[in-house]
């Protein structure tokens, strides 16, 4: 059996076919891609990788929908060569929010993404292009069944007082309150810690760092506080969201005439590492920047993720393992060297040889004299959604 896992934004699809062995065991995925270039007036390409094998296809021009039509073609061609006969089972879907609907995998209906689409407002830069990739894959690979897995399902076990804002407990009833998300991400990280560590499920911190960034704190392998909230946008600073930021700013620009169609573009679209350099939202094109706006963004970016890790270690009464993900957290040397200096204090010393030989696979970056251990491990969201849809429907 084989599930392909896919993951929709707004101008790339990311794709991973993983086969299913017994006891519902997902294995490394045989398949591996992305498509590209799906926005308009973009040039959509298709990237493979399999059997050792890699390729990549220019899809022919037209409008947004058969350049999408034509992706799917080619993608069902890929998966025909991968699946060598074999039909494939399912299609597991990763969908950033799911409320307070759904805390675990779900077959998709009507129903489902009618409540899902509620949620749009709340993830706007993500949800609508999840929902909208279901839908294009139901028709795409009609009969097959299409499994939505949560970023926020991993955060099912935090504590009350993590959920809780202080608000009027009339609000809190309509679901006002903080959901966390990243949560494939930090279940990858998480079952990797499991394995590499015999302190991998005791007081343990992941950083989630790219162009969305948070932070989750794990005790025995359950999540009890993160950095994000009711929404993807509070938290860390991000390639280009604000991050937390204090209520009263949005009251004065309300007073100041800004409605909230210019608020969510300046939120989600127009700060973080992007509106603090007014240069880009990429980590890489900052660091190669001599520019005095590139270092102030950096700064500020590690400044924060400093500043919420002493947070998560304090609502778990201290810190065992620290772990980097996400495509800042795997590559940026000088940030976890950075950030890892400055938490000495809580016994962190990193092995400044290994900090900068890490390559693709889980390595282990602490001193033999440190007080915690530090990791980064890559993580496989992928793999997680294609468990989670092997554990629904198996």
């Amino acid at each position: 059996m084989s599930i392909l896992a896919v993951n929709v934004g707004s101008s790339s699809l990311k794709f991973a076919l993983y086969p299913v062995g017994a006891n519902r065991r997902v294995d490394a995925a045989r398949l591996t891609g992305n498509i590209e270039g799906l926005e308009q007036d973009g040039n959509t390409t298709l990237c493979w990788q399999h059997a050792g094998r890699s390729g990549r296809e220019t899809l022919p021009a037209g409008s947004e929908e058969a350049r999408f039509q034509a992706a799917l073609t080619t993608l069902r061609a890929r998966l025909a060569e991968a699946l060598e006969g074999e039909a494939l089972q399912a299609v597991a879907h990763r969908v950033v929010h799911g409320g307070e609907y759904f805390t675990a995998a779900v077959l998709v209906d009507d129903a489902v993404l009618e409540k899902l689409t509620r949620l749009n407002p709340l993830a706007p830069l993500h949800q609508p292009h999840n929902l909208e990739g279901i839908r294009n894959l139901q028709q795409g690979f009609p009969g097959v069944p299409q499994v939505a897995c949560f970023d926020t399902a991993f955060h099912a076990t935090l504590p009350a007082r993590e959920r809780a804002f202080a608000l009027p407990a009339s609000l809190s009833a309509q679901g006002i309150r903080r959901y966390g998300f990243h949560g494939l991400s930090y279940q990858s990280v998480q079952q990797r810690l499991s394995t590499l560590s015999a302190h991998g499920r005791q007081r343990v911190v992941m950083a989630h760092l790219g162009n969305g960034a948070s932070l989750c704190a794990t005790l025995e392998g359950r999540s009890q506080a993160t950095t994000m909230g009711f929404s993807a946008l509070d938290g860390l600073m991000m390639g280009t969201r604000s991050g937390a930021i204090d209520a009263g700013v949005l009251l004065h620009l309300l007073q100041q005439g800004w409605n909230h169609d210019a608020l969510e573009k300046l939120l989600y679209r127009q700060s973080g590492l992007l509106g603090v350099s007014g240069i880009a939202a990429d980590m890489r094109t900052l660091r190669a920047s001599d520019a005095p706006a590139a270092r102030a963004a950096i700064e500020l970016f590690t400044y924060r993720v400093l500043r919420e890790i002493g947070a998560m270690s304090a609502c778990i009464g201290g810190l065992d393992v620290l772990a980097f993900t996400g495509g800042i957290g795997e590559h940026d040397r000088v940030l976890r060297a950075e950030v890892c200096a400055q938490l000495a204090y809580l016994g962190v010393r990193l092995d400044a040889a290994k900090n900068q030989s890490v390559a693709d696979a889980a390595s282990a970056i602490h001193a033999g004299d440190s007080g915690v251990e530090v990791w980064v491990v890559p993580t496989d969201e992928g793999r997680m959604a294609a468990q989670a849809a092997a554990e629904l429907l198996f």
